[in-house]
């Protein structure tokens, strides 16, 4: 049975504050007609603080697609190796131990994907197999672990590692006004996040069963429209009202293992708002409190997308509360709609220090993934 270890996350070195982005709005966006109601959007998200890779003068310029897709792989180069590391020796392999990587991005392009320098320069072995996603917006964290999940379950003895790498701040788009736009703006942040599902583990989320759910004709509401300059976020305002539609299939994912999705231990809900902790709370049946990791993430970073459910799961672990045989559900969200579902018994800790990381990491302070000898043949 697979079993999830504990995720390293790293945040970007530069801050933006709930109050820099209302001002930021209003000097920016003074004369348009629905600011007010743009800006009471922003205020309801409760996100405290985000995280930019750039400092906040070069987010708002927009340099055109291929400068973004430069300094896309620049910082994701420079950041990825200390969050890998961090997920390994939580995880206590090597990149040399790993037979699988499965990269969620769906900030930036590139081709081939990210995945091919990471074999490259981060010591994997030249056979581990590529599994890159890129069209599953938040939902890709969950599906990482679901496909995870699979490549060990039909691999014998296998290792997978997860990267999500989300730079949200490379979509900002200054000439689009529209108000979903314009609550994107003062939703999403940045961050990098890494762990690794072994096979066999006594340590870690021993994963249980998945499943996905996309609810029809919702293709439209959360979107990207793909012009000259680049990726257009489209969020429609019906996509809350769809947690109506998505507790059953929690509760059938649980079902089918006969657990109650009422009555778990613990949550991991991709936080893509209030709006969809407080409905799916209500739907789901369970106390709002359940879903307290899910709402520091937003609190503290704003919706980081794929790499949400791992941030929850790393607080999760880092809060001390769980308990051996304590019985959970990770569940992300995003475009489709989709929803990825996965359940699972905590197995504990043991004795050994984890580092989930979560501090903010300049470039300067990255650090390899530790290499290993390369053979010849492989």
């Amino acid at each position: 049975m697979a079993v999830l270890c504990c995720p390293a996350v790293s945040v970007p070195e530069h801050t933006l504050t709930m109050e820099d982005t209302l001002h930021l709005a209003e000097r920016l966006h003074g004369d348009h007609d629905q600011l007010p109601l743009a800006l009471k959007l922003i205020s309801n998200t409760g996100v405290r603080t985000r995280h930019l890779i750039q400092p906040l003068e070069r987010t708002l310029r927009h340099p055109g697609v291929e400068e973004r897709t430069k300094v896309y792989v620049r910082e994701a180069k420079a950041r990825i190796p200390t969050v890998v590391n961090r997920a390994l020796n939580n995880a206590g392999v090597t990149a040399a131990d790993i037979d699988a990587i499965v990269l969620v991005s769906c900030t930036a392009f590139t081709m081939p994907s990210l995945t091919a320098w990471m074999i490259n320069e981060l010591g994997f072995r030249y056979d581990t197999c590529q599994i890159p996603i890129a069209q599953l917006g938040c939902a890709a964290g969950g599906a990482a672990l679901n496909r995870a999940h699979d490549f060990c379950a039909s691999h014998a003895g296998s290792n997978v590692l997860i990267v999500s790498c989300e730079f949200c701040s490379l979509c900002y788009q200054p000439d689009d006004l529209d108000v979903g736009n314009l609550l994107s703006n003062g939703l999403f942040g940045d961050a990098v996040a890494a762990a690794v599902v072994k096979s066999h583990s006594a340590h870690g989320l021993r994963l249980e069963g998945h499943g996905s759910r996309l609810v029809p004709e919702t293709e439209d509401w959360i979107c990207y429209a793909v012009k000259d300059t680049g990726f257009h976020f489209r969020l429609d305002r019906r996509v809350p009202r769809t947690m109506e539609q998505l507790a059953p299939a929690l509760r059938d994912v649980a079902a089918a293992h006969g657990w109650n999705a009422s009555a778990l231990d613990f949550y991991v809900i991709h936080a893509g708002g209030p709006r969809i902790l407080d409905d799916l709370s209500r739907f789901l049946g369970v106390a709002p409190d359940r879903f307290s990791f899910s709402r520091a993430t937003l609190t503290h970073c704003g919706n980081i997308a794929s790499a949400v459910v791992l941030d929850v799961l790393r607080r999760l672990i880092a809060s001390g509360t769980l308990r051996p045989g304590h019985r959970g559900i990770v569940a992300g969200f995003g475009p489709g709609i989709t929803a990825e579902i996965s359940i699972g018994t905590w197995l504990g800790d043991g004795d050994r220090h984890l580092d989930g990381g979560s501090a903010t990491a300049s470039s300067d302070e990255q650090t390899p993934a530790r290499p290993v000898e390369r053979s010849a043949t492989s």
